[in-house]
């Protein structure tokens, strides 16, 4: 028997205007804005709020967008889409491909987007089917880890309203037509870390009268692989990535200084703290043994916290989800090592649940090399790619996947 919260998802979006959503899919996709810069995007998604009755604000947190509805008695429910691009040259040759030089929606935000306004505006439109507050949130900054704490200190649930349960999800590779549910762990923390080598530069002809930070640095990168792989138990998930290392202005001349910046994935703080902790001991170890005149400067930067979905409110989600989309669709892949800043808008309290969607156009998995999922999955551009463009056909599911999981606490059993 399907349930009233499902029943009332499936009759509110039975006619979803899809062209025009598309439309504004495809507009957003054109002109991606980077984080805490996307005006035009705010801007956008605050007008078609305005329009469908909610009370809207911009602004909170920088460039984030909330609207709100109140529809009687009943819960808050709060969804979420981020809204910031990538610094990444878009490679995908689509139509509607980005304008911007240097600057692309690589990880399906514009998508993130889309769906929200289409949740939102179907929420409104069958508002006699449901009783209670919808808060819809448009945020900034996810990418750099800023958004979602910047909103939270902006007053934003004390200037709209403190949410009761908080739903968001994500545009992933894999075939169309899964929505991948974890009720627990879902993604890891991370954590960026800069280490600055000070040398001593000179002429590159007169080696012997420096100290040169970039083999200090070169010796690094190469160390610190053993971080993960002689330092951490098996058993335990991480990864420390090299992103990227900086020295010297010329052919011939010693730098002064080699930069390197790290970026770390883990699942549990102790871990995380036992990683930085090998990072500042090499460097020092390192510099040491190369007669570096300073200590390195290791500095810890942005930070994401763990997702870890409270399990009830993931599997009353996920339920509804498989009866909305049908069976089979809801699986449970497990965490993954990449990282999120929705977690913070939960403050350490508020249950949440965050999901995936999976957006790869059918000719592109086709076309994939490998002859099971995991090879194809490997092998499909994925987020931050160039070459990722999510399937235009996930606009309708990913719309519905919003409503039913706010109808789930909206709609009485």
């Amino acid at each position: 028997m399907t349930s009233p919260a499902a029943r009332t998802a499936l009759d509110l979006t039975a006619e979803l205007p899809v062209a025009g959503l598309t439309d504004f899919y495809r507009d957003l996709h054109r002109h991606p804005e980077l984080s805490l810069q996307e005006h035009r995007t705010a801007a956008r998604l605050a007008e078609r709020l305005a329009k469908a009755g909610y009370e809207t604000a911009e602004g909170i947190g920088g460039t984030g967008v909330a609207g709100l509805l109140r529809n009687g008695e009943g819960p808050t429910v709060l969804l979420r889409a981020d809204m910031d691009a990538l610094p990444v040259q878009e490679e995908t040759g689509l139509p509607y491909a980005s304008e911007v030089p240097g600057v692309m929606h690589a990880c399906g935000h514009d998508l993130h987007v889309t769906w929200l306004a289409g949740a939102a505006e179907a929420l409104a439109a069958g508002r006699d089917a449901w009783s209670g507050t919808l808060l819809v949130v448009g945020q900034p900054a996810e990418e750099t880890g800023l958004g979602a704490l910047r909103m939270v200190t902006d007053g934003l649930y004390e200037r709209f309203a403190r949410p009761d349960v908080l739903l968001g999800q994500h545009a992933a590779p894999g075939p169309v037509g899964f929505y991948a549910h974890s009720p627990g762990l879902l993604m890891s923390a991370s954590t960026d870390v800069d280490i600055v080598v000070h040398g001593r530069g000179g002429h590159g002809s007169r080696p012997e009268t420096t100290v040169d930070p970039v083999v200090t640095a070169a010796y690094l990168v190469t160390r610190l692989q053993t971080v993960v792989s002689r330092e951490i138990a098996a058993r335990e998930s991480a990864v420390l990535t090299v992103g990227k290392i900086e020295a010297g202005t010329r052919h011939n001349i010693i730098p002064a200084e080699a930069h390197i910046s790290l970026n770390l994935r883990t699942q549990s703080d102790e871990v995380r703290e036992r990683m930085i902790a090998a990072i500042r001991r090499i460097a020092a170890g390192e510099a040491l043994a190369a007669g570096c005149p300073r200590e390195p400067e290791v500095s810890v930067g942005a930070t994401f916290p763990v997702t870890m979905n409270d399990a009830d409110t993931d599997r009353r989600i996920g339920a509804v989800h498989e009866e909305v989309l049908g069976a089979g669709t809801v699986l449970d892949f497990g965490p993954v090592m990449g990282s999120e800043d929705f977690p913070h808008l939960a403050q350490g309290e508020i249950p949440y649940s965050y999901w995936f969607v999976t957006t790869t156009p059918a000719e592109v998995w086709d076309a994939a090399p490998g002859t099971d999922l995991m090879e194809k999955f490997l092998a499909v551009p994925s987020n931050h790619s160039p070459h990722f463009a999510p399937d235009l056909a996930t606009i309708a599911p990913g719309v519905r996947t919003l409503v039913s999981a706010a109808l789930a606490y909206l709609v009485r059993p």
